[in-house]
């Protein structure tokens, strides 16, 4: 049974309210589910219950943890918030009941003014809470808005009831009827600043993109939590890579349950589809593997906007088949997204011949400084604005150029993960050439491709520039 132990506190105090619950699997977060599995919405609602606790120890009031859940008691609320904090339980038939009781039993333990807040909003500042407290002085409630629609925060100097009278919580509407019953009893309330919280997968998506250009979120628990959590899906487009498609998936094959991976063929005349299908049926059909293979129409644009089509990732990686992987390449794309809408790989080519080296020099520069990573960078993007984007426009030939122009258009600048991405020299380099004849094809090649980008720049057709185009394959 619920007691509260009553205690001499001087009326010109604050009590900071912390309605929560214990964070346990299956039974937090649970709109975040199957996003989230059960034990990482509880590893999520940790970091949430970290960030407000750090932030909240600046906070001129004493806090008291209002909790529920958890067999044992607040268990991981008194490691986070300390055992010198009051702990009480929530108690009520619904949570505007509970929320009610919580604010009553701070008042009678002879605290002056009371806030509540909820711990779904990691970006919460202690001068929000501060601010609360100090219109107090002249409102009869203080109500902080959420942008769904609902509140995170609620503060008074005594119990008012018309303040938790609704009826149905968790919809859209909570925060204008809450502000309709409290108007409608003659209560004077003020407003803090709204918030974003996070409660489904679309919340987490807004956080990510704040995060980008907030380097103090981007360091908090929960920020660095969703950045490392980030879901990527490698979309390989092939055509005629029998001979490289099993050294790619032998690359892949670690990072099976860790990614998705999409191969999308455009009619591959050889054996590359039967040979990936044997492979991905051999190696990669174990438990939590989620790796197809699909057909498309031939055209890499066309094969990549369908690989984006099939997936699910929160970030798309497009990679060609005949490249090498860094190590740990997920967690570079995770890190180097955690600041960044888009970004690429540094690249580098298996050959040692002056002019290539130059060349790795100028597509790096080019990447970083011009804003112009090219798809042999390994291009990996937010999903959302991708599709925001209209998806690689489906030419023949020069989607990623024509792509990185009109993100640069747009101002946004690509992130560069810092280690490099191998390229192969196949399309610069015959076998057997020797070192002039090996020079000659790259200068040759360069020369070919400038002039390519060239003609786009001045409007000619892709149909008309493809037909200068060899396709090596």
């Amino acid at each position: 049974m619920f007691r509260l132990k009553r205690a001499k506190v001087n009326r010109d105090r604050n009590a900071l309210i912390i309605f929560t619950r214990e964070p346990e699997p299956g039974k937090t977060k649970t709109r975040l589910m199957p996003y989230f599995s059960a034990e990482k919405c509880a590893e999520l609602h940790r970091c949430m219950l970290r960030d407000i606790s750090k932030e909240m120890k600046s906070v001129d009031a004493d806090i008291i943890v209002a909790y529920t859940g958890g067999s044992d008691g607040p268990e991981f609320l008194r490691k986070t918030f300390g055992r010198n904090t009051v702990y009480i339980e929530q108690r009520g038939a619904d949570i505007g009941i509970r929320m009610q009781n919580a604010v009553s039993d701070a008042l009678d333990l002879g605290y002056g003014k009371a806030v509540l807040i909820g711990t779904d909003i990691p970006e919460l500042e202690a001068e929000t809470i501060d601010t609360a407290f100090a219109m107090l002085d002249a409102c009869d409630v203080v109500i902080g808005p959420t942008e769904d629609g609902g509140y995170y925060l609620i503060g008074m100097k005594e119990v008012r009831p018309e303040a938790f009278s609704i009826r149905i919580y968790g919809v859209d509407t909570v925060f204008n009827e809450t502000i309709t019953a409290m108007e409608e009893a003659g209560i004077n309330v003020g407003c803090v600043d709204e918030y974003s919280d996070i409660d489904v997968p679309e919340d987490i998506a807004g956080f990510r993109r704040r995060m980008r250009d907030d380097d103090f979120i981007r360091r908090s628990y929960t920020g660095r939590f969703l950045a490392d959590n980030a879901t990527v899906s490698v979309i390989i487009p092939v055509y005629n890579e029998s001979s490289g498609i099993e050294d790619l998936l032998g690359q892949l094959l670690p990072y099976r349950n860790e990614c998705e991976i999409i191969i999308v063929d455009g009619g591959s005349t050889d054996d590359t589809v039967n040979k990936a299908g044997k492979l991905i049926a051999e190696y990669f059909n174990e438990s939590g593997c989620r790796v197809s293979i699909s057909e498309s129409d031939k055209g890499r644009s066309i094969q990549m906007n369908s690989g984006a089509f099939a997936s699910n990732g929160d970030i798309l990686f497009f990679l060609h088949c005949d490249s090498v992987l860094p190590k740990d390449f997920l967690k570079e794309i995770r890190r180097t997204m955690s600041a960044s809408d888009w970004g690429c790989f540094g690249v580098k080519f298996p050959s040692r011949n002056v002019f290539m080296i130059t060349n790795r020099i100028i597509s790096n520069h080019r990447a970083r400084f011009r804003w112009m990573p090219y798809g042999d960078q390994g291009i990996f993007i937010d999903r959302d604005l991708f599709f925001e984007m209209g998806m690689f426009p489906e030419i023949p030939i020069m989607e990623d150029y024509e792509f990185s122009l009109k993100l640069k258009r747009y101002g946004f600048k690509p992130g560069m993960a810092s280690r490099r991405i191998t390229t192969s020299a196949r399309r610069y380099i015959r076998p057997g050439r020797g070192l002039v004849g090996e020079t000659c094809d790259i200068l040759r090649t360069e020369l070919n491709m400038w002039r390519l980008r060239s003609m786009l720049r001045r409007g000619k057709s892709p149909e008309e520039i493809i037909k200068l185009y060899k396709d090596i394959r």
